[in-house]
């Protein structure tokens, strides 16, 4: 028999020195074995790479992840191995199926906690672009934040600036006007407002200290905007507002790059809905499917214990069971008999003893 056979046996728990006698079984409990530790491989990924997560930016972050994912395969292989084991092929098919019951739905359970790191894995691209969508929207967000926060504390400043702005906006506007009726005038283009003689006359002369009082004034108008705007920038560095900035390529990677856990499993959460708010059915058919994988993978050695008939090996270990239950009850009543016996001894030794101590 190969090493890998025994090896396999040893996963399912059988009695290999048993099971030798019986040949045609060999395949069946090699398959449940081999089922029973793929399931603790991939208990083992999928806890040290959540791990990973837990002590990422640590020195030894990644010792610390190979560690406590070799503990995590060890605990689901053993819990397994149990749960296959503890099935009495001696009782009736619904027996079993009600035994089997509670191994059965916490089977499901640590499918679905070993799935879903190995989901965090495989849709890794998916979840890095939702989180650089979230990271950014939420600095945004963040920054809108600050400038209302901003706007309300400091809000005769900003309604100045504004109050301001808009008169000089309206005196440019006016100003260019002017100009051209000026230049209308000087070139004798007749309009109602303009002679319509050409030349440098009076009223082209009255026009054009008329603009340069307007232009003077607006030149008044932008210095004293540039100055409440210079006056506005400083309490917004106060606040800190001058800090925050949209972030950069290069930052939103860095940020997904150190993402935990937590973000991540929010991330894969939000892969099942569209911009929209709408629930995305090819995501959220993927994410489940993968999930019910891992989940039929680790209910699959109870399942096969379940649908294999009463075997051979079975009846030998059951019949290996009553024997040694009923050499253990005969071990029992030899025991208690020899004791009964002994009884009458023991009551002339305590008798003679009490004579001495009086």
């Amino acid at each position: 028999m190969s090493a890998i056979n025994r090896f396999f046996w040893g996963c399912a728990g059988v009695h290999q020195e048993t099971l030798e006698k019986y040949p045609e079984e060999h395949s069946k409990y090699t398959a449940i074995g081999a089922t029973i530790f793929f399931t603790g491989l991939f208990a083992s990924l999928s806890g040290g790479y959540a791990m990973y997560f837990v002590f990422s930016g640590g020195t030894l972050d990644w010792f610390l992840a190979i560690v406590f994912g070799i503990i995590w395969g060890l605990a689901i292989f053993n819990m397994d191995r149990y749960i296959v084991l503890s099935i009495n092929k001696s009782k009736s098919g619904w027996m079993q199926l009600l035994q089997a019951l509670p191994r059965i739905l916490l089977a499901i359970l640590i499918g679905l906690v070993i799935s879903r790191p190995l989901e965090l894995k495989i849709f890794d691209k998916e979840i890095r672009e939702n989180l650089r969508v979230r990271y950014l929207a939420d600095q945004r967000a963040k920054i809108d934040t600050l400038n209302n926060t901003f706007n309300k504390k400091y809000s005769n400043e900003v309604n100045q600036l504004k109050a301001t702005s808009v008169e000089r906006d309206s005196l440019e506007s006016s100003i260019k006007t002017d100009r051209t009726k000026l230049n209308y005038e000087i070139y004798g283009n007749k309009t109602t407002e303009t002679s319509g003689v050409m030349g440098y006359g009076p009223y082209a002369k009255m026009k054009e200290e008329d603009l340069k009082k307007k232009e003077a004034y607006l030149d008044t108008l932008r210095n004293k905007i540039a100055a409440q705007q210079n006056a506005i920038r400083q309490k917004q560095k106060f606040e800190g507002i001058l800090d925050q900035k949209v972030l950069s390529n290069a930052s939103l990677d860095s940020a997904v790059n150190v993402a935990g856990f937590a973000d991540r499993n929010s991330a894969l959460g939000n892969l099942r809905y569209d911009a929209n708010g709408k629930v995305n059915e090819s995501n959220a058919n993927a994410v489940f499917f993968i999930a019910l994988l891992f989940v039929f993978l680790e209910c699959l050695p109870v399942i096969v214990k379940l649908l294999a008939g009463r075997d051979p090996y079975d009846n030998e270990i059951q019949n290996l069971r009553t024997l040694h239950d009923y050499e253990s009850d005969t071990n029992l009543v030899v025991e208690k008999e020899a004791v009964d016996r002994l009884k009458d001894t023991y009551v002339d030794v305590s008798i003679n003893k009490r004579m001495k101590e009086l």
